[in-house]
């Protein structure tokens, strides 16, 4: 894995990012987006690219949903990176002061909620157009203890009209979740034009933006 930075590296507010490579071309646009839709330049983001990007952000292994690559469920692995690389040295040189948001973009938006189950050290996540249709995701939801305050949800209105059987349940599975979440958390669900690829760095920004202004 790779780390990058961006924006303030001296900042205490911190957005964290799993990213594949496609998504680093945009960041530099995504990161003035989320200074234009938040008003403030005062954060830091750090995006972690991953070096397989179905295995490295599924929580738990699962069968192909199109192609015939699978999931190998190694987000475990892929937390216990970011924890020792990135929060750990960011809590030892911050302290109390630190504010952590963890933010992603598809099946990193899945890897983004599954992560604010496993620890507190988050104020707030951005989900932009979460795979939430990954198999056994909303009965995770539903047997779990979400341990952030804010949470941000979007989805693209097209993606899920789609003739693929799996995929095709996102919109029920992001309605679940949003629902789910909503007596217990701070939350949002906004719905975007188009369908699941469309200005992904626009969506990624709008996420992060709510939870700076929302005071993740």
């Amino acid at each position: 894995m790779q780390i990058f930075h961006f924006g303030n590296e001296d900042s205490k507010t911190v957005l964290i990012q799993m990213v594949y490579e496609h998504d680093l071309r945009v960041l530099d646009n995504e990161i003035r987006l989320i200074q234009e839709l938040s008003g403030t330049s005062d954060f830091h983001l750090i995006a972690v690219k991953v070096d397989d990007w179905n295995d490295d952000l599924s929580p738990w292994e699962a069968p192909a949903v199109f192609g015939d690559e699978g999931f190998g469920g190694q987000a475990e692995k892929t937390f216990g990176y970011v924890s020792s690389e990135v929060i750990e040295p960011l809590k030892s040189r911050f302290g109390d002061a630190l504010r952590l948001i963890i933010g992603g973009y598809s099946l990193a938006g899945l890897f983004a909620l599954w992560s604010v189950y496993q620890t507190d050290s988050f104020s707030g996540c951005a989900a932009a157009s979460p795979s939430v249709w990954f198999p056994g995701f909303t009965e995770y939801v539903a047997g779990g203890d979400i341990l952030t305050d804010r949470v941000y949800l979007s989805l693209g209105k097209k993606e899920e009209k789609t003739r693929n059987p799996v995929m095709s349940q996102v919109g029920d599975a992001v309605r679940y979740i949003y629902d789910r979440l909503k007596a217990d958390v701070d939350v949002t669900l906004e719905w975007n034009e188009g369908n699941h690829f469309k200005e992904p760095d626009l969506r990624m920004a709008k996420g992060f933006a709510w939870c700076l202004r929302a005071g993740a």
